[in-house]
């Protein structure tokens, strides 16, 4: 049970069609993810977007990185995947690493960057809600700007008392480093972010590919 007046909570078994309409309309779910929860909207729907800045309290025009069930899913959006890089890391998802890929054309998760940050988390039930729903949602961290990020389904309701929300129960998360971030410019793999997934193995695989 979720204290009065926060957001609802969903749990599996319950009809996936009620995550579905929060969805389409423009509301935000809160997933779990490796390390705490997410806040989930269609990357490609503005006002799903501008929800989750909303409840972060965040400057509007910062990037929102998304989630995928698998390639297919990555697929589905309009990142540029086909570079030897990008399929020499793709190989360690499921994984806790995003790729920072240029976009053929916008969307608004991307808030006009021009790049998308996708991976296929290493969160088994994240995956299997993702195919379910049968698209790829944003991920960024549940909490308000400058927070720490939240890793109890109780308190993420809180935090979403008063939106077009529900939070998908994953219980408490363990937290830890987020995923590793990383790109490619110049002919190099750049390391945006450390994080929870080895930059050396990244660095070989890299090299592998332009060999």
């Amino acid at each position: 049970m979720t204290a009065s007046g926060s957001a609802p909570v969903w749990r599996h078994g319950d009809p996936p069609d009620i995550l579905r309409a929060v969805l389409a309309r423009g509301g935000v779910l809160a997933i779990p993810t490796e390390s705490s929860y997410g806040l989930a909207a269609d990357p490609r729907n503005a006002e799903g977007v501008e929800a989750i800045y909303r409840v972060k309290e965040r400057e509007r025009g910062q990037p929102l990185p998304v989630v995928a069930a698998d390639r297919g899913q990555i697929a589905s959006l309009p990142v540029r995947a086909d570079e030897p890089w990008v399929h020499a890391l793709a190989a360690f998802w499921p994984a806790p690493l995003s790729l920072l890929l240029e976009l053929s054309f916008d969307l608004p998760a991307a808030a006009g960057s021009g790049r998308l940050a996708v991976r296929v988390p290493a969160h088994e039930g994240l995956r299997r809600l993702l195919g379910e729903l049968g698209t790829p949602l944003t991920a960024t961290s549940a909490n308000r700007s400058g927070e720490p990020p939240l890793r109890d389904p109780e308190a993420t309701a809180q935090l979403l008392a008063g939106h077009d929300a529900v939070v998908v129960d994953g219980g408490p998360l363990p937290g830890g480093a987020p995923s590793t971030l990383v790109g490619f410019r110049a002919g190099r793999l750049e390391i945006l972010r450390a994080g929870a997934f080895p930059a050396d193995r990244l660095r070989a695989a890299a090299e592998s590919a332009r060999d």
